[in-house]
């Protein structure tokens, strides 16, 4: 879906934009160097530095402002902030709220001084968070809904007591608030309603990128980006181009992951089940924009009500 270059006959052709983003030709750990606060690793599913970054510098010029509702650790932000834009946030999780904020305050120490904020609030209820000045500013939205409730998380070996794992899951478990841990159905839905809201903030000609991957459910795989593309019909959008974001990096003639403990823990039981499952190399990108002059219905499909 993405819009090819027309050549002018008189001049070599001109590439066609790539839709694979070489996002992870340095390791999360190296991207985050320096920038990130340390209480930042805690976070189960931190977006990709460099997907926020390149999604960025496409979309935007300096000075724009880029906004994630559900902003976790402030990745988009601080991305947002080295490349010279305005930040805006909003984060569920007041934990991880309080992190977004220090994360910009690295960003400052380290000459950052475009305008940041973020906000506490639940994503479904933009309006009661957000104030009614940013409606229709906002030039890029990046977002990324939960994979489920439990993600990549932190590993330590005990000796003697074999491997534990911490920091796994979003929030509590019995927050049914966070939409990490509802149903799927319940999931979609309530992304619908925050791609609704969003598209209210959103300037004309602006857009909304969503990161995704499948994830596996009783070995059952979820193919989460085609449902978020039904979300966002449903909340007004359309898409204009729908990329793949690496998740390893390209090597000579190879792709070499960088998988966490639980990716290849989990691959190894699967396999051993006689699942033919392998690591998760890329993500989805789903870049979207609103459909003129349609309105925003935010109703959802029957099958989603559960």
């Amino acid at each position: 879906m993405t819009n090819s270059a027309t050549p002018n006959p008189a001049s070599p052709p001109v590439p066609a934009p790539s839709t694979v983003w070489a996002t992870a030709q340095q390791a999360p750990a190296a991207q985050r160097k320096g920038r990130y606060h340390p209480d930042s690793t805690a976070h189960p599913a931190k977006m990709l530095p460099a997907i926020a970054a390149h999604a960025i510098t496409h979309y935007t010029h300096p000075g724009d402002l880029v906004f994630d509702p559900m902003c976790g650790i402030g990745t988009t932000l601080v991305e947002a902030l080295h490349l010279g834009r305005r930040a805006l946030g909003n984060e569920y999780e007041k934990r991880w709220a309080e992190i977004a904020r220090a994360n910009i305050e690295l960003a400052r120490s380290a000459g950052c001084d475009q305008a940041a904020t973020v906000y506490t609030g639940d994503a479904r209820k933009l309006a009661t968070t957000l104030p009614t000045e940013y409606l229709g500013t906002i030039d890029l939205i990046i977002t990324s809904p939960p994979y489920g409730a439990a993600t990549h998380g932190q590993v330590k070996v005990i000796p003697g007591q074999g491997v534990h794992k911490t920091d796994y899951r979003y929030g509590s478990a019995l927050d049914r608030g966070n939409l990490a841990n509802v149903g799927l159905g319940r999931l979609l839905s309530g992304f619908t309603r925050i791609l609704t809201a969003c598209a209210t903030y959103l300037r004309p000609g602006g857009h909304i990128v969503i990161t995704a991957r499948p994830w596996r459910e009783h070995t059952e795989l979820v193919d989460l980006p085609s449902h978020l593309l039904t979300c966002a019909a449903l909340a007004g959008l359309e898409p204009v181009e729908r990329c793949v974001a690496l998740l390893g990096r390209i090597g000579e003639g190879d792709l070499i992951a960088h998988s966490s403990f639980f990716q290849r823990d989990l691959i190894t039981k699967k396999r051993a089940a006689g699942l033919p499952v392998q690591l998760i190399a890329h993500e989805d990108v789903l870049v979207l924009k609103k459909v003129a002059g349609q309105r925003n219905t935010g109703s959802f499909p029957y099958e989603w009500a559960a």
